[in-house]
């Protein structure tokens, strides 16, 4: 089992620095080799995804992603910026099945925004389609100066698109995905405005003829951010294309408590895939130690459980992570009165801890 391990940016080395620490305690045979991407790989090699490390993903059964992004690169071309690297991985190794769960832990309830009776034993699936939408739609235009902005400009303009076969393979992993759980899927789009997805909501719908046994609803992006708030465990499966799930999922992590919880998974058809939590490189608090490690952690467990058939030690990571919980173990971000506040490298060792203690007994 080879995983490349790429820490990136800001808090990205530190979380993926814990979470490699819990990989090790399971004891199971991995090969991880580490590279540099994003802003760190833009100031050692020129750009943010060297060919080294694209190699070496490419080469790997996973990839364990920590972050990218710091403002100091703000000024550079777009090509060159770190966030980049993502795309770059994204698009160079097929990742197209992006799983984003929103799970909120009991020990967490008081964490959220919302109030306990509306979150308690909230699980919601956001499955994002990830190599196609605005984000990859051709051609751009623009009037790009050398520091990345439009002095002078009249316009600018990206494409939303999407191919019948992107949102086919998309949808059969969603009803797949639902019949493992309560067989609901909700398809969102925006179909009364773009004509994108008036053609996303047709071929769901196309597709979805194949699961006589999964119900299919169909809601406007705007409806499902409100009643992402007003009543979030409507929801099982959620199906959306790149942007709204890139939106959504990140409203979806604030449900939770904090998107410090929030992992994510990013598949292509062999089910290689890349992990990484869903928030961001953080430079404001990088090197500061109070990051939370818990969602690179859990990103870790779906790693063995997605790419690495290793459904046991999986367990065994998210059984650790919610003993750490129950313990009443909190970094700064879901902490609250009467819980113990932790560092970053104190919650990864309190996981580690659980993990072999459990080993022992």
């Amino acid at each position: 089992m080879k995983i490349a391990v790429l820490p990136g940016d800001g808090i990205g080395t530190e979380i993926v620095a814990e979470a490699v620490k819990v990989l090790n305690a399971l004891e199971l045979k991995f090969e991880m080799e580490e590279a540099l991407v994003g802003g760190a790989a833009y100031d050692a090699h020129g750009h943010p995804l060297p060919e080294s490390t694209l190699k070496l993903a490419k080469d790997s059964d996973a990839i364990l992603f920590g972050a990218v992004g710091d403002w100091k690169y703000d000024k550079l071309d777009r090509p060159l910026r770190p966030e980049q690297a993502i795309l770059g991985l994204r698009k160079n190794l097929g990742l197209f099945a992006n799983f984003r769960p929103a799970i909120c832990y009991e020990q967490l309830v008081s964490a959220s925004s919302l109030k306990p009776e509306l979150i308690s034993g909230l699980d919601i699936l956001i499955i994002r389609e990830l190599t196609g939408d605005i984000y990859f739609g051709q051609p751009r235009g623009r009037r790009v100066a050398t520091d990345g902005h439009f002095p002078g400009a009249e316009e600018a303009f990206d494409t939303m698109r999407y191919s019948r076969p992107e949102i086919e393979r998309i949808a059969h992993v969603a009803f797949q995905a639902a019949r493992k759980r309560s067989k609901k899927v909700t398809s969102v789009d925006k179909s009364n405005v773009l004509e994108t997805f008036q053609f996303w909501k047709d071929v769901v719908t196309d597709v979805h003829k194949e699961y006589p046994d999964v119900a299919l609803d169909h809601m406007y992006v705007d409806n499902a951010a409100m009643q992402l708030v007003k009543e979030p465990k409507k929801f099982d499966v959620v199906v959306t294309g790149n942007m709204f799930g890139d939106i959504l999922s990140d409203e979806a992590s604030m449900l939770t408590g904090s998107i410090g919880m929030l992992p994510s998974a990013s598949l292509n058809s062999q089910s290689q895939g890349l992990y990484e939590p869903s928030h961001g490189s953080a430079p404001d608090i990088a090197c500061k130690g109070i990051a939370n490690p818990l969602a690179t952690i859990l990103s870790a467990a779906m790693m063995l459980r997605f790419s690495l058939n290793q459904a046991e030690s999986a367990d065994r990571i998210e059984t650790a992570v919610r003993s750490v919980l129950s313990s009443g173990l909190r970094t700064v971000d879901i902490w609250s009165e009467g819980t113990q506040k932790v560092s970053t490298r104190e919650m990864g060792e309190a996981v580690v801890k659980a993990i072999t203690k459990k080993a022992k007994g």
